[in-house]
This record gives structure tokens, sequence and C-alpha cells, in this order.
């Protein structure tokens, strides 16, 4: 079996966005190989940022039938909860690798998860953050 791996909530909105096809697809492909193996991990926080960027911020907005039924095949994959302590890591987080607080709880649900891979488009790729590798899936390989 596979390494587990935390997907962040743009690689999910790009499975859901038909304006980049090729990001698309390649999301795409890494919700639902990890779907398969059991080897993605979102957190609370990628679900409510999905749900807002979906419904208000993408060129053609999903209802919020079509989103429910999105959220029910998410449910597929571990999702972390945010919780007083994950909070407290990612202060701390945000504090000594000097990231945003919001990217520090992304960091804090990836480490809990026991993940050593988070795809992101928001992080560098390549760059390490407490033991995790940050990888933008849409960098073509060997870059």
């Amino acid at each position: 079996m596979s390494d587990k791996y935390f997907i962040d909530t743009n690689i999910i909105v790009y499975a859901h966005d038909s304006t980049f096809p090729q990001k698309q697809n390649r999301a795409q492909q890494l919700i639902f190989d990890g779907m398969r193996h059991r080897t993605a991990v979102i957190s609370a926080q990628v679900l409510s940022e999905f749900f807002i960027t979906v419904t208000k911020k993408i060129a053609s907005p999903l209802s919020l039938q079509a989103l429910r039924h999105e959220l029910l095949l998410l449910s597929h994959i571990e999702v972390v909860d945010i919780d007083y302590d994950l909070v407290l890591r990612a202060v701390s987080l945000q504090d000594t690798l000097q990231l945003s607080y919001w990217d520090s709880l992304i960091i804090s649900a990836t480490e809990r998860a026991e993940c050593k891979i988070l795809y992101s488009e928001d992080f560098s790729h390549g760059q390490k953050y407490a033991g995790i590798t940050c990888y933008n899936p849409f960098v073509p390989e060997g870059s």
C-alpha cells in the first residue's frame, strides 16, 4: 500500500473547474487514486474552503445540490478534524515557519494524519515544512 498524502483545497477545486482541463485531469487523478488506495487525506478546513470556492469563486459555480453530491464523494477520503490541539500546533508552526495561520493549519493537519507529502499549488514545489514535502502536482515531472 502506498503512503498517505494530504490534498490541499486548490487541488480539489481544480478537479471541479473545467477552466484548466490539464489541471482538472491531474487533480481528479490524485483524488481518485487516493480514494481507491485509501491514501488521500483532507481536513475540515479543506472542505470549508472548497465549499466557498466552488459555490462563489469559480467561473461555473456549483449548485448546492451538486455541492452536496461532491461532499458525499469526498466523504470517502480521510478527514482531519480541527480541534484545540490542531489550532495550537498551527499557531506554533505559524511562528516558527513564518507561514500564514491558514497554511500552518494545513501543515498541522498533514502532520496529524502522518502524511509525508502535501499536494498543493500554494506552497513552494519541493519545499519541506516540519518534515512534510510539498509538491505542486501541476509542475512538469523533472522540474
